[in-house]
């Protein structure tokens, strides 16, 4: 088995890196390129491009769209769908005017603002400098090029479309996520078929880097449950 790791706004492979060794049997590990297109379809068709025959797809945030898409383009290729503090809700007008506005203030220095990344953290970690500036150092990395190209990506809404997914899913929320809300993940529970919900405690919207241990072991109980792991050896 392999997973395809598609990770959210502005987020890199070491978004990923603490939850790895939960998941050794599930390897080898391919990290999407969400630095490169310009479109959901075009992130999820290069990301197909780099992907074993087979694999399991996980999406955070931004990444949970991307997901969605990887399975629509390559149905037989998906063994299983892992959807974290994401969405089937598309941008309303405003809030893509808005970004679309932020996207020309970009300068060439890239650093996600602190108290963007606080509202993104349950409040216990709002104020966490190691936390706030392993997630700015992500920003940086991916550069103000990405930074503009990622505010002004069209996220197009899919509930009418989630009942073409087929494979097993797992939808993953926060508890206390102020981004995306409890309504959303059961809507993508209930928009595709077969769906399970897990609700995680004590976390807001950046579950991978806040709460690894909890989600690593939840998304691996789940995966034993429906496919056969790939043992290392």
């Amino acid at each position: 088995m392999a997973m395809l790791l598609m990770p959210g706004f502005m987020t890199d492979a070491d978004l990923w890196s603490a939850l790895l060794p939960q998941w050794q049997d599930f390897a080898p590990f391919i990290h999407a390129d969400p630095a490169q297109d310009d479109s959901i379809a075009g992130m999820a068709a290069r990301a197909l491009a780099a992907a074993p025959p087979e694999f399991v797809a996980l999406g955070f945030s931004m990444g949970g769209y991307v997901a969605r898409e990887v399975a629509r383009q390559a149905p037989g290729r998906v063994q299983a769908l892992v959807l974290i503090a994401t969405s089937a809700e598309g941008d309303s007008a405003e809030r893509a005017a808005s970004k679309a506005q932020a996207a020309a203030r970009v300068g060439q220095g890239v650093r996600l603002g602190r108290a963007a990344i606080a509202r993104s953290l349950h409040p216990a970690r709002a104020g966490d400098p190691a936390l706030i500036a392993r997630i700015q150092a992500m920003g940086e990395r991916l550069g103000p090029d990405t930074f503009r190209r990622q505010l002004r990506l069209d996220r197009p809404g899919d509930a009418e479309r989630l009942r073409e997914i087929g494979v097993p899913t797992l939808v993953v929320a926060g508890r206390q996520d102020r981004l995306r809300s409890l309504d959303e993940a059961a809507a993508l529970r209930d928009g595709i078929p077969g769906a399970t919900l897990a609700v995680i405690e004590e976390t807001g919207h950046m579950i991978p880097l806040e709460v690894p241990a909890t989600l690593g072991s939840r998304v691996a109980a789940w995966l034993n449950l429906v496919i056969r792991p790939r043992v290392t050896r």
